[in-house]
């Protein structure tokens, strides 16, 4: 193993080279704009310097900063009243809408633990995750009751709140509503968010404001199984933000509008819709979901200047029919992921003939550092950026440190060479929720070990390269073969199975499992049966394509040989 001298020495390297390699007129070091404090108390002080100023724009509705204080000091209250306090996991299922924001907003000031949900799970999925975090109270969307139902005598939630994601639209709107939203009856039996909000004695506090208490789990899948809830706290909330924002969008300020449509229950939702607009005192447009008219709309409505879609998204737009009919012309720069579609020059091109604006690739990050590790503006003079190896993903943010580590050995490898990407930033994740094992694997002295392969080059910067554990990316969503795998040992006639990968242009990647029946349980059981059963047990994004075999290829160890199932393919 490679010593901590060597690593340090290595790291001061690294450190200089990326010194002379910092674009001209990017910050150097983190400005906390209104000081070191958790982001709820940013709320507080944008609603008391300008209460009435909008905040929030959903679908024809603004809420100001004041209101979205005094909401959020009423959820705060309410939970509260039920009994919840500081530390108390409070889940949140439910799209993008202004309850999630002010749910969010009321858990951090009370000091309680956010537990995003995703609200595609199926029944198996919401069960382990409630369990898991230990999360009594559930704030759901209307369209998820029969689900919550399903599983709720086999959680520990106790307490239930319902909403329907229009609640809080306007009656009329400039921004096109995507179709269903708010479509579904409401829950019978289950109080009100809103109403319950109302009558509920409004938060006095203390407020939470030590930097260090924990302020959501959010979950990551992984290779060895269910997903796990990473620790973050306020500080690592602030400081990615703080970090990321600094060289990223360094003039954003309160006259600015962001757009969002990634889902807050995400983690980069929660940074690019929730975080950073506090942050930086700029204004967000939610999005319920993606799509490409309501996204023009809003942009040309609110003059929106922050944006980050994924290049799948832009090219989109751009090929778009009535693409032409939306003024786009606001936007500062657009970051962009790239998933399935890559960015290139052409892309690139062609957004700014649209637009005028400039797409860079926004970050490299994970769940484990709160993203949002690297930046790369500034570097798209003559297209250097893309004219790298991809995905060139840039210079770590401020007091980030990234390494290149051999797998096997943790030797360092030297500039160009490839390896294991390990990270060392004041936002990685504390500890796996109740994980110690697997904390202890991922955290080594102070470095996250990644899993991912990369690459610095000769300014170091920073080359994402793929990964090394088996996690695969449909239509951008990440999937984790142990997962299903796990998941695919609950039908009583699978006797085993292995998930890989198999690409595919317009998802990127579609899971494909193998499969081993037991005979005496599998009549009249087919590889189409089986992939329904798997739609009734898992998000519709991870439900593989299924292929029935007399065996799995296995090692002396018991392990599938999946490099053997490739070949099948």
């Amino acid at each position: 193993m490679t010593d901590t001298k060597a690593i340090e020495q290595q790291v001061s390297e690294i450190r200089a080279l990326q010194a002379k390699s910092w674009p001209a007129g990017i910050p150097r070091e983190i400005n906390y704009r209104l000081g070191k404090k958790p982001l709820s108390q940013y709320v507080r002080e944008e609603a008391s310097a300008r209460p009435d100023e909008a905040m929030v724009h959903f679908y024809g509705r603004s809420l100001s900063w004041g209101e979205v204080d005094n909401l959020s000091d009423k959820f705060a209250g309410l939970l509260q009243s039920k009994g919840v306090g500081a530390g108390d996991r409070v889940a949140l299922m439910m799209g993008n809408c202004p309850q999630f924001l002010i749910c969010f907003w009321g858990i951090m000031k009370l000091g309680a633990v956010l537990v995003p949900v995703n609200p595609m799970f199926k029944a198996v999925e919401l069960s382990y995750q409630l369990n898991d975090s230990g999360a009594e109270t559930l704030v759901f969307q209307d369209d998820l009751a029969p689900l919550v139902a399903q599983v709720l005598d086999k959680t520990p939630v106790k307490t239930l709140f319902a909403t329907g994601a229009a609640e809080m639209a306007g009656e009329s709107s400039p921004v096109p509503r995507p179709e269903g939203m708010g479509a579904a009856p409401q829950a019978q039996g289950i109080a009100r968010l809103l109403e319950a909000m109302e009558q509920a004695a409004p938060f006095e506090g203390p407020d939470c404001t030590d930097l260090d208490a924990v302020a959501a789990l959010n979950y990551t899948g992984g290779t060895t199984g269910m997903p796990k809830g990473c620790v973050h706290t306020h500080g690592d909330m602030l400081f990615t933000v703080a970090a990321y924002c600094g060289p990223a969008m360094p003039d954003a300020g309160a006259e600015d509008v962001v757009v969002n449509f990634f889902p807050m229950f995400w983690i980069a939702g929660e940074d690019l819709g929730i975080l950073a607009p506090v942050y930086t005192g700029a204004a967000v447009c939610i999005l319920h979901r993606w799509d490409a008219v309501g996204w023009m709309a809003a942009v040309s409505h609110y003059r929106a200047s922050i944006v980050t879609l994924l290049v799948d998204n832009a090219v989109e737009v751009m090929r778009h029919k009535d693409a032409g009919q939306y003024d786009l012309g606001s936007l500062g720069t657009t970051s962009v992921c790239s998933f399935v579609k890559k960015l290139n020059p052409a892309f690139r091109d062609e957004w700014r003939a649209l637009t005028g604006s400039t797409m860079v690739e926004a970050a490299y990050g994970m769940t484990e550092t709160n993203t949002c590790d690297t930046f790369t503006v500034g570097f798209q003079d003559g297209d250097y950026d893309l004219s790298q190896q991809p995905v060139f993903v840039g210079l770590p943010v401020a007091e980030t440190d990234i390494i290149i580590r051999d797998f096997e050995t943790g030797a360092l490898k030297p500039i160009g060479d490839n390896g294991e990407i390990c990270v060392r930033s004041p936002s990685v994740l504390k500890s796996y929720w109740n994980k110690p094992e697997e904390t202890a694997h991922a955290i080594r002295d102070g470095w996250l070990h990644t899993g991912d392969i990369g690459m610095l080059n000769e300014k170091g910067c920073v080359h994402y390269l793929g990964r090394r554990k088996e996690m695969l990316k449909v239509s951008g969503m990440p999937v984790f073969p142990a997962e299903l795998e796990m998941l695919l040992g609950r039908h009583p006639a699978v006797l085993g199975s292995g998930v890989i990968g198999r690409k595919d242009d317009k998802k990127g990647e579609v899971p494909v499992a193998f499969i081993h029946l037991d005979p005496a349980q599998a009549q009249d059981l087919d590889a189409d049966t089986l992939q329904a059963w798997c739609r009734e047990q898992m998000a519709t994004f991870k439900v593989p394509e299924v292929r029935l075999v007399d065996g799995l290829p296995m090692t002396a160890t018991g392990k599938v040989k999946k490099e053997e199932l490739a070949a099948l393919l």
